[in-house]
């Protein structure tokens, strides 16, 4: 339900003074009559009070037909959006280091896993004509969510991300080589993997650079980020009486390995240091892999002044009969 000119309903508005100007007491009779009590009394009353019955149907009468001038529709609007065309793979660190308390969310400091979920959350907003899947790992990859386009529950998979959900240890070569194998079928003009870790590769059977190789022969962008203050960072531990604190531990990322998948696959390495850094990666990837999306909007409308002009006419013509029925 629409309105083709809206700014019509206002005069609506008009008629409460309609009815206020209308019962308004009115000038005193001109007539002679033999008693002055009877003059009196008349002389007090009003013409028409406010909501006389009488006054109802034509205030009815004209609502109708300014609503009839506001051109009320009635139909629907349709609008269908075509994929862009890109597919983009998530790859997300889940091992123990990423425990790490070296980054911060409201002023307080969190874990780098709680934060990469922040910014990765709000990547997927930025792209919703995207098929978008997440892959967790740390001794070995872990699909958490295939390529989709329901974004809302990609969002709830992303949110179930837990440090040690698959055994500990980095298997970039492997997370990688299994990001692959989930593109390499896909019909998408585009291809990205975004792998994020903190560590350096110790787990897994499929060297990083092998990997890439293969992600490059197939066309696929292999995105890296090493996400990590530099040196050392806070890092909890469980002491043997189940106590936990932190420690200050060795933060130890293979930067050249991560350039070097990177750059094999026309791609691009990163470093993400803080919060704000991590945040501003994503912006930039989303704004380096962009396409054009096509929109059909189908609209189909019908029009309803006609019923309320005749409904109006049926009310004025009933409005009549009733005044000429009481005159003697």
């Amino acid at each position: 339900m629409r309105f083709l000119h809206p700014e019509m309903l206002l005069l609506l508005a008009l008629l409460p003074l309609l009815a206020f100007l209308h019962g308004r007491r009115g000038a005193a009779p001109a007539l002679l009559f033999s008693s002055t009590s009877l003059a009196a009394s008349l002389a007090g009353a009003r013409k028409v009070r406010p909501g006389n019955l009488r006054l109802l149907p034509r205030l009815a009468v004209l609502a109708l037909l300014i609503l009839a001038l506001a051109g009320p529709q009635q139909g629907s609007s349709t609008t269908e959006i075509e994929a862009s065309g890109i597919d983009i793979l998530l790859a997300v660190d889940v091992s123990g280091s990423m425990e790490a308390m070296d980054f911060t969310l409201g002023g307080k400091s969190v874990n780098r896993l709680e934060v990469v979920k922040k910014v990765v959350d709000e990547f997927i907003e930025q792209r919703p004509n995207d098929r978008i899947g997440l892959l967790a790992f740390g001794g070995r990859p872990y699909l958490v969510s295939p390529l989709t386009l329901d974004h809302d529950w990609l969002r709830k998979r992303l949110e179930s991300l837990e440090i040690g959900m698959v055994e500990d240890g980095t298997a970039i070569g492997s997370a990688i080589g299994s990001g692959t194998n989930r593109l390499r079928d896909q019909k998408a003009k585009s291809r990205i993997l975004i792998l994020l870790t903190d560590g350096i590769n110790n787990a897994g059977s499929v060297p990083p650079l092998i990997a890439a190789e293969a992600a490059e022969t197939m066309n696929i962008k292999v995105y890296t980020i090493g996400a990590g203050t530099r040196g050392e960072a806070p890092l909890p531990v469980t002491d043997n009486f189940g106590h936990r604190r932190l420690i200050r531990a060795k933060v130890d990322i293979d930067e050249e390995t991560l350039k070097g998948v990177a750059e094999m696959t026309g791609a691009v390495y990163f470093r993400a240091t803080d919060t704000a850094s991590l945040a501003k990666i994503y912006e930039e990837i989303n704004t380096m892999e962009t396409t054009t999306r096509t929109i059909k909007k189908f609209e189909h409308y019908r029009d309803l002044f006609p019923l309320l002009i005749f409904a109006a006419l049926i009310l004025l013509g009933l409005d009549i009969f009733q005044t000429r029925k009481k005159l003697p």
